[in-house]
């Protein structure tokens, strides 16, 4: 009976203090919603850089042998 008593105030108490401390931080899902949104940009921006180099690269003329 003793273990469970102890266990009681113990359970008790700690729920006491986090109820007493109401700040307890930022949740992970806000910090992964910025996170996935911040590599969906850096996609696109190398998607986009891709595409402007690979058709830099289409423009240069073919070599030609001189005459």
């Amino acid at each position: 009976m003793s273990v469970i008593t102890y266990l009681h105030v113990a359970l008790t108490t700690r729920l006491a203090e986090l109820r007493k401390d109401g700040e307890r931080g930022d949740s992970p899902v806000p910090t992964a919603v910025i996170i996935f949104g911040l590599v969906a940009v850096a996609m696109a921006v190398t998607a986009a850089a891709l595409a402007a180099a690979n058709d830099w690269m289409t423009n240069i003329p073919k070599h030609q042998d001189p005459k």
